[in-house]
């Protein structure tokens, strides 16, 4: 049984990284999205460092870990993080929220063609209803004027690259708890970030940005990469699968409805529809599958 507290903390994890999605889409009004990640990325890892530092955990990978972690953070921050902002910038924060949480489908695809799982008539069914809803979303790009196909085609990358990243730290022998390699992999990622967005973006103004933007900055940095990231590690060791995956299936409902409220996007019926069917696919895929004379887990 799932106890108040993880309930609570389950509710609380899924309103923020929901909500995250419209507050990026509104830093991005007045900040280039390399720049947004890098100072974000860099601030949040910085004061999850100076938390840990306080539980007197160990920090310091060795050298092996620390090539180890480099490796695992491509795919997981650089890809993800980097692709799906380039998404935020060109589709409806929503949407792309929609977009980016196909990731457990491709998680599972990439998983049986290239690690020898099992594809289970589940699976077909999710990656059926995936299908559509993308096919639904990037039909509604393409017959609008100023639609944006490209920010579909971000989102999806983006989605498969957290997929493999995913594969790639389960499979991951490292001594450092999670947090702390989730904690480096971000440090490392938002360097990168940083000499990318030197390169290639305007230096921002600080000076002209409002105080909307402050806070949607102060937001990516204290509760996207902060205090989101202490609830989810302090509970997903002890969470039951089937409460993993609501969790993950609530995300962009919330992205959705919230982003109303913050930045106007009004929904579209396709949106509805194709998270609809992401929602199918996804508790396809990690639903737990029931056990003869076994009660199924109360959320």
């Amino acid at each position: 049984m799932i106890s108040r507290r993880q309930l609570w903390g389950l509710l609380a994890l899924t309103l923020m990284w929901g909500v995250n999605w419209p507050m990026m889409k509104l830093s991005l009004q007045q900040l280039t999205p390399l720049y947004f990640r890098a100072i974000t990325m860099c601030l949040g890892a910085v004061c999850l460092l100076a938390y840990m530092a306080t539980r007197g955990e160990r920090l310091r990978p060795t050298g092996k870990e620390l090539l180890a972690i480099t490796v695992l953070g491509v795919p997981n921050i650089l890809g993800w993080h980097t692709l799906s902002i380039f998404g935020v910038q060109e589709l409806a924060s929503g949407r792309a929220a929609i977009l980016g949480f196909t990731m457990p489908i491709f998680t599972v695809l990439i998983g049986a063609m290239f690690f020898g799982e099992r594809i289970t008539p589940r699976v077909r069914v999710a990656v059926v209803a995936a299908g559509i809803a993308v096919g639904l979303l990037l039909w509604h790009e393409l017959q609008r004027m100023t639609g944006r196909p490209a920010g579909v085609a971000w989102m999806l990358a983006a989605a498969i690259s957290w997929a493999i990243g995913t594969l790639m730290f389960r499979r991951a022998h490292l001594t450092l708890s999670a947090l702390v390699v989730t904690v480096w992999m971000l440090l490392l990622g938002s360097l990168a970030v940083w000499i990318l967005a030197i390169a290639l973006e305007p230096v921002p103004a600080p000076a002209s940005f409002t105080s909307a933007m402050w806070i949607s900055l102060a937001y990516g940095v204290f509760i996207n990469y902060g205090a989101a990231q202490l609830i989810w590690f302090g509970m997903a060791r002890d969470l039951p699968p089937a409460t993993s995956a609501m969790s993950v299936m609530a995300i962009p409902l919330v992205g959705t409805l919230s982003a109303t409220a913050l930045v106007g996007e009004v929904p579209h019926w396709q949106d509805w529809i194709a998270m609809g069917f992401v929602m199918i696919a996804i508790a396809s895929v990690l639903w737990p599958a029931r056990r003869a004379n076994t009660p199924i887990t109360a959320q």
